[in-house]
Protein backbone atom coordinates (compact mmCIF):
# COMPACT_ATOMS: atom_id res chain seq x y z
CA UNK A 1 0.00 0.00 0.00
CA UNK A 2 1.50 3.39 -0.86
CA UNK A 3 2.43 5.83 2.14
CA UNK A 4 3.52 9.31 2.69
CA UNK A 5 6.62 10.13 4.57
CA UNK A 6 5.83 12.88 7.25
CA UNK A 7 8.71 13.72 9.53
CA UNK A 8 10.64 9.93 10.48
CA UNK A 9 6.92 8.28 10.04
CA UNK A 10 5.22 6.54 6.84
CA UNK A 11 1.97 6.95 6.90
CA UNK A 12 -0.41 4.55 4.35
CA UNK A 13 -1.91 7.52 2.34
CA UNK A 14 -5.54 5.37 3.00
CA UNK A 15 -5.22 6.54 6.61
CA UNK A 16 -4.48 9.65 5.73
CA UNK A 17 -7.07 10.62 3.36
CA UNK A 18 -9.44 9.41 5.82
CA UNK A 19 -8.17 10.91 8.49
CA UNK A 20 -7.60 14.89 6.65
CA UNK A 21 -11.24 15.16 5.55
CA UNK A 22 -12.69 14.04 8.85
CA UNK A 23 -10.52 15.89 11.11
CA UNK A 24 -11.16 18.88 8.58
CA UNK A 25 -14.98 18.43 8.75
CA UNK A 26 -14.94 18.66 12.38
CA UNK A 27 -12.58 21.62 13.05
CA UNK A 28 -14.77 23.55 10.28
CA UNK A 29 -17.92 22.85 12.14
CA UNK A 30 -16.75 24.39 15.43
CA UNK A 31 -16.40 27.82 13.26
CA UNK A 32 -20.19 28.49 13.44
CA UNK A 33 -20.05 27.05 17.43
CA UNK A 34 -16.97 30.27 17.98
CA UNK A 35 -18.60 32.44 16.20
CA UNK A 36 -22.26 32.42 18.31
CA UNK A 37 -20.16 32.76 21.27
CA UNK A 38 -18.00 35.49 20.07
CA UNK A 39 -20.33 37.20 18.70
CA UNK A 40 -22.04 38.98 21.21
CA UNK A 41 -19.10 40.85 22.87
CA UNK A 42 -17.40 42.46 19.81
CA UNK A 43 -18.77 44.36 16.46
CA UNK A 44 -18.21 41.98 13.50
CA UNK A 45 -15.19 43.85 11.65
CA UNK A 46 -13.15 44.67 14.72
CA UNK A 47 -13.82 41.10 15.86
CA UNK A 48 -12.13 39.68 12.34
CA UNK A 49 -9.84 42.42 12.46
CA UNK A 50 -8.18 41.16 16.38
CA UNK A 51 -8.45 37.30 15.13
CA UNK A 52 -6.67 38.02 11.92
CA UNK A 53 -4.05 39.91 14.10
CA UNK A 54 -3.75 37.08 16.07
CA UNK A 55 -3.11 34.42 13.57
CA UNK A 56 -0.52 37.05 11.80
CA UNK A 57 1.77 36.55 15.07
CA UNK A 58 1.29 33.05 15.17
CA UNK A 59 1.91 32.14 11.79
CA UNK A 60 4.32 35.04 11.10
CA UNK A 61 6.69 33.24 13.85
CA UNK A 62 6.26 30.04 12.42
CA UNK A 63 7.09 31.25 8.93
CA UNK A 64 10.36 32.92 10.45
CA UNK A 65 11.31 30.01 12.88
CA UNK A 66 10.95 27.82 9.73
CA UNK A 67 12.61 29.85 7.66
CA UNK A 68 9.59 29.10 5.18
CA UNK A 69 9.62 30.35 1.54
CA UNK A 70 8.04 33.41 0.28
CA UNK A 71 6.59 34.38 -2.89
CA UNK A 72 9.51 35.04 -5.42
CA UNK A 73 7.04 37.59 -7.25
CA UNK A 74 4.85 40.42 -7.37
CA UNK A 75 2.19 38.70 -8.61
CA UNK A 76 2.43 35.69 -6.55
CA UNK A 77 1.78 38.16 -3.73
CA UNK A 78 -1.09 39.32 -5.23
CA UNK A 79 -3.26 35.92 -5.84
CA UNK A 80 -2.14 34.86 -2.49
CA UNK A 81 -3.49 37.94 -0.99
CA UNK A 82 -6.66 37.89 -3.33
CA UNK A 83 -7.73 34.22 -2.49
CA UNK A 84 -7.30 35.25 1.38
CA UNK A 85 -9.54 38.18 0.97
CA UNK A 86 -12.39 35.71 -0.23
CA UNK A 87 -12.05 33.01 1.98
CA UNK A 88 -11.08 34.85 5.12
CA UNK A 89 -12.42 38.08 4.40
CA UNK A 90 -15.67 37.92 2.37
CA UNK A 91 -16.95 34.63 3.81
CA UNK A 92 -16.71 34.49 7.43
CA UNK A 93 -17.47 38.43 7.75
CA UNK A 94 -20.51 37.45 5.27
CA UNK A 95 -21.63 34.69 7.86
CA UNK A 96 -20.58 36.87 10.75
CA UNK A 97 -22.75 39.54 10.15
CA UNK A 98 -25.71 37.12 9.17
CA UNK A 99 -25.42 35.78 12.32
CA UNK A 100 -25.26 39.55 14.29
CA UNK A 101 -28.46 40.13 11.74
CA UNK A 102 -30.41 37.47 13.51
CA UNK A 103 -30.27 34.94 10.85
CA UNK A 104 -30.82 31.57 12.44
CA UNK A 105 -27.93 28.90 12.77
CA UNK A 106 -29.71 26.63 10.98
CA UNK A 107 -30.03 28.69 8.12
CA UNK A 108 -26.79 30.04 8.01
CA UNK A 109 -25.42 26.65 7.36
CA UNK A 110 -28.14 25.83 4.51
CA UNK A 111 -26.55 28.85 2.23
CA UNK A 112 -23.26 28.01 3.28
CA UNK A 113 -24.65 24.14 2.32
CA UNK A 114 -24.87 25.34 -1.19
CA UNK A 115 -21.21 25.93 -1.36
CA UNK A 116 -20.19 22.48 -3.00
CA UNK A 117 -23.20 23.05 -5.57
CA UNK A 118 -21.78 25.93 -6.68
CA UNK A 119 -18.05 24.90 -6.33
CA UNK A 120 -19.06 21.88 -9.17
CA UNK A 121 -20.79 24.12 -11.59
CA UNK A 122 -18.08 26.88 -11.75
CA UNK A 123 -15.10 24.26 -11.28
CA UNK A 124 -16.54 22.89 -14.51
CA UNK A 125 -15.38 25.93 -16.72
CA UNK A 126 -13.02 28.25 -14.33
CA UNK A 127 -10.53 25.00 -14.08
CA UNK A 128 -11.80 22.20 -16.35
CA UNK A 129 -13.16 19.40 -13.82
CA UNK A 130 -15.95 16.86 -15.15
CA UNK A 131 -18.22 15.21 -13.01
CA UNK A 132 -19.75 11.59 -13.38
CA UNK A 133 -23.15 10.76 -12.88
CA UNK A 134 -22.78 9.44 -9.66
CA UNK A 135 -20.84 12.67 -8.58
CA UNK A 136 -23.91 14.35 -9.26
CA UNK A 137 -25.96 12.42 -7.27
CA UNK A 138 -23.84 12.56 -4.55
CA UNK A 139 -24.44 16.14 -4.70
CA UNK A 140 -28.10 15.65 -5.00
CA UNK A 141 -28.01 13.64 -1.93
CA UNK A 142 -25.83 16.09 0.10
CA UNK A 143 -28.30 19.11 -0.78
CA UNK A 144 -31.67 17.14 0.50
CA UNK A 145 -29.41 16.16 3.78
CA UNK A 146 -28.54 19.56 4.50
CA UNK A 147 -32.29 20.30 3.74
CA UNK A 148 -33.28 17.78 6.49
CA UNK A 149 -30.80 19.16 8.91
CA UNK A 150 -32.19 22.94 9.09
CA UNK A 151 -36.30 21.90 8.63
CA UNK A 152 -35.48 19.83 11.44
CA UNK A 153 -33.92 22.47 13.36
CA UNK A 154 -36.01 25.10 12.29
CA UNK A 155 -33.96 27.08 10.52
CA UNK A 156 -36.96 27.93 8.10
CA UNK A 157 -37.92 30.59 10.13
CA UNK A 158 -36.85 34.23 10.79
CA UNK A 159 -35.77 34.62 7.79
CA UNK A 160 -34.59 38.28 7.09
CA UNK A 161 -33.48 39.61 3.56
CA UNK A 162 -30.37 41.56 4.85
CA UNK A 163 -28.87 38.81 6.61
CA UNK A 164 -29.45 36.52 4.10
CA UNK A 165 -27.77 38.43 1.52
CA UNK A 166 -24.77 38.85 4.19
CA UNK A 167 -25.11 34.95 3.96
CA UNK A 168 -25.15 34.64 0.64
CA UNK A 169 -22.01 37.25 -0.08
CA UNK A 170 -20.07 34.79 2.65
CA UNK A 171 -21.30 31.89 0.37
CA UNK A 172 -19.63 33.28 -2.68
CA UNK A 173 -16.39 34.18 -1.43
CA UNK A 174 -15.92 30.52 -0.08
CA UNK A 175 -17.03 29.12 -3.27
CA UNK A 176 -14.78 31.71 -5.44
CA UNK A 177 -12.03 31.28 -2.82
CA UNK A 178 -11.41 27.94 -3.08
CA UNK A 179 -11.58 27.87 -6.97
CA UNK A 180 -8.51 30.44 -6.91
CA UNK A 181 -6.96 28.99 -4.52
CA UNK A 182 -6.88 25.96 -6.81
CA UNK A 183 -5.76 27.76 -9.94
CA UNK A 184 -3.55 30.15 -8.90
CA UNK A 185 -1.71 29.10 -5.23
CA UNK A 186 -1.92 26.15 -5.08
CA UNK A 187 1.80 25.88 -4.36
CA UNK A 188 2.06 28.23 -1.75
CA UNK A 189 3.73 27.74 1.69
CA UNK A 190 1.14 27.41 4.14
CA UNK A 191 3.05 29.70 6.55
CA UNK A 192 4.12 32.19 4.54
CA UNK A 193 0.96 32.28 2.21
CA UNK A 194 -1.29 32.15 5.38
CA UNK A 195 0.49 35.55 7.12
CA UNK A 196 0.20 37.26 2.95
CA UNK A 197 -3.84 36.60 3.17
CA UNK A 198 -4.46 37.58 6.87
CA UNK A 199 -2.30 40.52 6.84
CA UNK A 200 -4.67 41.25 3.52
CA UNK A 201 -7.56 40.52 5.64
CA UNK A 202 -6.77 42.43 8.71
CA UNK A 203 -6.37 45.44 6.29
CA UNK A 204 -9.44 45.19 4.79
CA UNK A 205 -11.15 44.56 8.10
CA UNK A 206 -9.72 47.75 10.22
CA UNK A 207 -10.94 49.88 7.24
CA UNK A 208 -14.47 48.81 7.37
CA UNK A 209 -14.75 48.59 10.95
CA UNK A 210 -13.34 52.33 11.27
CA UNK A 211 -15.90 52.91 8.42
CA UNK A 212 -18.62 51.39 9.89
CA UNK A 213 -17.88 50.41 13.22
CA UNK A 214 -17.38 51.93 16.77
CA UNK A 215 -14.68 49.13 17.19
CA UNK A 216 -17.11 47.61 20.62
CA UNK A 217 -14.66 44.68 22.30
CA UNK A 218 -15.98 43.61 25.48
CA UNK A 219 -12.70 41.05 26.54
CA UNK A 220 -14.54 38.65 28.88
CA UNK A 221 -13.42 35.17 28.89
CA UNK A 222 -16.14 33.91 26.56
CA UNK A 223 -15.20 36.14 24.11
CA UNK A 224 -10.97 35.27 24.85
CA UNK A 225 -12.17 31.86 24.55
CA UNK A 226 -13.94 32.49 21.02
CA UNK A 227 -11.09 34.49 19.99
CA UNK A 228 -8.42 31.94 20.68
CA UNK A 229 -10.23 28.86 19.11
CA UNK A 230 -11.27 30.19 16.03
CA UNK A 231 -7.51 31.75 15.51
CA UNK A 232 -5.73 28.43 16.53
CA UNK A 233 -8.15 25.57 15.71
CA UNK A 234 -9.97 27.23 12.28
CA UNK A 235 -7.66 29.92 11.00
CA UNK A 236 -4.83 27.71 11.21
CA UNK A 237 -5.90 24.30 11.66
CA UNK A 238 -8.72 23.92 9.13
CA UNK A 239 -7.54 26.40 6.52
CA UNK A 240 -4.33 24.11 6.44
CA UNK A 241 -6.21 21.39 5.95
CA UNK A 242 -8.60 22.92 3.38
CA UNK A 243 -5.58 24.03 1.50
CA UNK A 244 -3.59 21.13 1.55
CA UNK A 245 -6.59 19.30 0.56
CA UNK A 246 -7.32 21.80 -2.23
CA UNK A 247 -3.68 21.49 -3.75
CA UNK A 248 -4.25 17.68 -3.80
CA UNK A 249 -7.92 17.29 -5.20
CA UNK A 250 -9.66 18.30 -7.59
CA UNK A 251 -12.40 21.36 -5.54
CA UNK A 252 -15.51 20.24 -6.27
CA UNK A 253 -14.48 17.13 -4.20
CA UNK A 254 -12.99 19.27 -1.42
CA UNK A 255 -15.99 21.21 -1.80
CA UNK A 256 -18.13 17.62 -0.96
CA UNK A 257 -16.75 18.21 2.21
CA UNK A 258 -18.85 21.21 3.18
CA UNK A 259 -22.37 19.06 2.85
CA UNK A 260 -21.10 17.51 5.96
CA UNK A 261 -20.61 20.82 8.27
CA UNK A 262 -24.24 21.72 9.22
CA UNK A 263 -24.95 18.20 10.56
CA UNK A 264 -21.77 18.21 12.54
CA UNK A 265 -22.81 21.82 14.20
CA UNK A 266 -25.96 20.44 14.58
CA UNK A 267 -24.65 17.56 16.52
CA UNK A 268 -21.96 19.85 18.51
CA UNK A 269 -24.92 22.83 19.15
CA UNK A 270 -27.04 19.75 20.81
CA UNK A 271 -23.84 19.10 22.96
CA UNK A 272 -22.79 22.49 23.85
CA UNK A 273 -26.34 24.78 24.20
CA UNK A 274 -28.47 21.93 24.58
CA UNK A 275 -30.21 22.45 21.11
CA UNK A 276 -32.49 19.67 20.20
CA UNK A 277 -31.44 17.38 17.73
CA UNK A 278 -34.31 15.93 16.17
CA UNK A 279 -34.30 12.95 13.53
CA UNK A 280 -34.74 15.01 10.55
CA UNK A 281 -31.11 15.70 11.47
CA UNK A 282 -30.06 12.06 12.01
CA UNK A 283 -31.27 11.28 8.90
CA UNK A 284 -29.68 14.42 7.25
CA UNK A 285 -26.49 13.67 8.13
CA UNK A 286 -26.85 10.20 6.92
CA UNK A 287 -27.61 11.46 3.80
CA UNK A 288 -25.06 14.28 3.25
CA UNK A 289 -22.23 10.99 4.17
CA UNK A 290 -23.83 8.96 1.56
CA UNK A 291 -23.77 11.89 -0.88
CA UNK A 292 -19.92 13.04 0.08
CA UNK A 293 -18.78 9.09 -0.83
CA UNK A 294 -20.39 9.15 -3.65
CA UNK A 295 -18.85 12.50 -4.55
CA UNK A 296 -15.64 11.41 -3.54
CA UNK A 297 -15.27 8.19 -5.45
CA UNK A 298 -14.35 4.72 -4.47
CA UNK A 299 -11.05 5.62 -5.04
CA UNK A 300 -10.04 8.51 -2.26
CA UNK A 301 -6.64 8.16 -2.29
CA UNK A 302 -5.98 9.34 -5.66
CA UNK A 303 -8.12 12.63 -4.08
CA UNK A 304 -5.84 14.06 -1.51
CA UNK A 305 -2.35 12.03 -1.80
CA UNK A 306 -0.30 12.13 -5.08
Amino acid sequence: MPKLSIGNFNVPEGALNTAIPSLFVLLWSTGFIGLRLGSPFADPFIFMFVRCLLVMLLVGSAALLWRAPWPQSKTDVAHIAVAGLLVHATYLSGILLAINRGLPLGAVALIAGLQPVLTALFSRYYLGEKLSLWQWCGFGLGMVGVALVVVGKGGATGLNFVAVGFAGVGLLGITFGTLYQKKFCSMMDLRSGAFIQFSATASAMLVLSLAFENQRIQWAPQFLFALGWLAVVLSIGAISLLYFMISRGAASKVASLFFLTPSVTAIMAWLIFDEVLPWQAIVGLLLCGGGVALVMGRKPSRVLVK
